[in-house]
């Protein structure tokens, strides 16, 4: 059996299935077909008057406009529907009031930024945190609503914010270029809190994020996943769509 070279093309590769347009779609071009046909023969001088048009050949392609036109309708009616179901919401997001919203949303802290650090263990010591780069001087927003109890030139952090969102759970953004909100400020999900700078034990400019349940450092992609935020993905969960909006 002759080796296939690494040149050529997998006859697999890029093959992707076509998907089978739904059964109404057929009913439209078929019946649509039908009565490009019939007009053409109409006007084409096949039949010397209407009077010798077979009746059965008219009744046909009355039924044929009549199915043209239901799919159609039926079509305008099905894709109005799911526009409509799109927009609304759950129930269980219908009950609650904007406020409530905007206590559960949970949001990205940056609109763009690169993901350059997890969290783990550098250079023999536990990175406590991601890392998120973005320029100098951009805004970060609160990820979640909370307390802030920290504000301020921390350490090795350099300035810093710390929010508690809840009885057991702080969120830090660390190595800013300046902080714009105090110790006791309450704050909401989407709120700007400072800007991202490169201060304190850094290595370039960026945004450092970490999150600690009762004192203890957690990897916050994971976290942010469960409350419908994907860091790496850069998507923010429905909540937060519509604190937004």
């Amino acid at each position: 059996m002759r080796q296939r070279l690494s040149s050529e093309p997998d006859r697999y590769r890029g093959r992707r299935r076509v998907p089978t347009p739904p059964r109404s779609r057929y009913a439209v071009v078929g019946a649509a077909a039908f009565l490009g046909a019939g007009a053409v023969a109409l006007g084409s001088g096949h039949f010397p008057d209407a009077k010798a048009v077979s009746p059965q050949v008219l009744h046909n392609l009355e039924e044929a406009s009549v199915t043209t036109q239901d799919a159609l309708a039926d079509r305008d009616a099905d894709g109005g529907d799911r526009a409509t179901r799109s927009q609304d919401r759950s129930p269980e997001v219908a009950s609650l009031s904007e406020e409530e919203i905007e206590q559960e949303a949970w949001l990205l802290p940056l609109d763009d930024y690169d993901f350059t650090s997890p969290f783990g263990f550098r250079f023999g010591k536990l990175h406590a945190g991601i890392d998120l780069a973005a320029a100098e001087g951009t805004p970060y927003k609160a990820i979640h609503a909370g307390t802030v109890i920290q504000s301020g030139y921390n350490g090795g952090f350099g300035y810093s914010v710390t929010v508690q969102v809840d009885e057991h759970t702080q969120i830090i953004y660390a190595h800013s270029r300046r902080v714009s909100v105090n110790v006791g400020d309450k704050v909401k999900a989407g709120q700007v809190l400072g800007q991202v700078g490169n201060t304190g034990y850094s290595y370039g400019t960026h945004l450092h994020v970490g999150v600690y349940v009762d004192d203890k450092p957690i990897d916050p992609v994971p976290f942010l996943r469960q409350h419908g935020v994907d860091i790496k993905l850069k998507i923010e969960s429905v909540y937060g769509a519509l604190a937004a909006s």
